[in-house]
């Protein structure tokens, strides 16, 4: 028998396409329909230069995975240290790749959440080797350095609008206009800005009145401010699973 817990409920997926594949099915295994529209791709640094920048750093004590990015482009350069993953999604991946967790949140996925773990309080000293994109937030690092730890970031990724065309603009347009899409997923806030500056005029004028699902705090809190009537709903983590069930959730608070 058919799943329809989503059925005639259309999702806009923003994340990057290849990391957005699980999520589509999930939305569609629920009789729903995903618009596959990312507005940010993942560009790998050159190896060489990566290389170069590692070979500069002193050996890490701690190797700090941000991303599941982090991951993919990055586990190589935790050259023996203990290895921390920001949330689920990253250990998953670290141990996808058979590499053991030292050290991951009881609960959360953000960097308040790991900078919470009792082996990150008393590190002064020590060498800590943040591997993340080419940006992101300093508060990982600048609590780390309060502390007493010695903090070097690696960059192996870059983070970038991909290049969207008239036809893409003019059929999500379409879409929207015609009632096809009902919510959109907003993973970060780099996301609610790519998402905003791509957008046609006709749509950003009516982005306040489409309901938004984010596993980010720190979304939720900047769409309320910058559109305060937004009904914007928070997963309960970034995987697939979390935010299908703040889909349904949504869907079923409003199903019309």
């Amino acid at each position: 028998m058919t799943d329809t817990l989503l059925q005639g409920f259309g999702v806009l997926v923003t994340r990057p396409r290849a990391q957005a594949a699980e999520l589509v099915a999930a939305i569609e295994a629920k009789g729903g329909r995903a618009f596959c529209f990312p507005v940010i791709e993942i560009v790998p640094r050159a190896i060489k230069t990566v290389e170069a920048d590692a070979a500069r750093l002193p050996a890490a004590d701690v190797a700090v995975f941000i991303s599941r990015n982090a991951v993919a482009h990055g586990l190589q350069y935790a050259a023996g240290a203990k290895i921390a993953a920001i949330g689920p999604a990253t250990a998953a991946a670290i141990k996808d790749a058979g590499h053991a967790v030292d050290i991951q949140p009881a609960a959360g996925f953000d960097s308040e959440s790991l900078l919470n773990e009792p082996v990150l309080q008393k590190i002064s000293g020590r060498n800590i080797r943040i591997i993340r994109g080419s940006s992101g937030r300093g508060l990982l690092a600048d609590t780390l350095r309060e502390r007493g730890a010695n903090v070097d970031y690696l960059s192996v990724y870059e983070r970038a609008l991909p290049e969207i065309g008239n036809d893409a603009l003019a059929e999500l347009e379409a879409d929207w206009l015609a009632g096809r899409i009902n919510a959109i997923t907003i993973m970060s806030i780099e996301t609610l800005d790519n998402l905003l500056a791509v957008l046609p005029d006709s749509l950003r004028q009516k982005f306040a009145d489409m309901p938004l699902v984010t596993p980010a705090a720190r979304v939720l809190k900047e769409v309320h401010n910058r559109y305060s009537a937004c009904n914007a709903s928070l997963a309960s983590g970034t995987e697939a699973g979390n935010m299908l069930d703040a889909i349904i959730a949504l869907h079923r608070t409003d199903p019309d």
